[in-house]
């Protein structure tokens, strides 16, 4: 195989214009791209500042129901920062805001679909 890094992952969303205003005016992430696809379709993309991996936001896979995905992890070097940040935008962050595990720290918040995100930073 000569994979070089994951290109895509799919969020699924009951509602592409709310997703993607969450998670560019919320999150930060640039919008890459938003346009038709097919008949009634359409391809939202979004990723943060400078990733080579983005998301799509869908609502066409039958199998992947909104709200779906969990452990959809987003690495920061400043989870201080960043969590106040996002409180100040309205997000609520699960069991209080930043926890402490063996191999950093993290917080947990879910989209408006309840896609779980985790935000963390492995730095020491």
């Amino acid at each position: 195989m000569t994979v070089t890094h994951v290109q895509l992952i799919s969020v699924p969303v009951s509602d592409q214009d709310r997703a993607r205003d969450f998670y560019v005016d919320v999150l930060g992430f640039d919008l890459v791209r938003d346009n038709p696809m097919g008949p009634g379709g359409r391809w939202v993309q979004v990723a943060p500042k400078g990733a080579t991996t983005s998301l799509t936001l869908v609502t066409w896979f039958p199998t992947m129901p909104p709200g779906s995905l969990k452990g959809l992890v987003l690495e920061t070097d400043d989870l201080d920062g960043d969590v106040a940040a996002l409180r100040g935008r309205g997000v609520v962050f699960a069991d209080g805001g930043i926890q402490r595990a063996p191999w950093g720290r993290y917080a947990t918040f879910d989209d408006p679909d309840g896609n779980g995100i985790v935000l963390q930073s492995t730095r020491a």
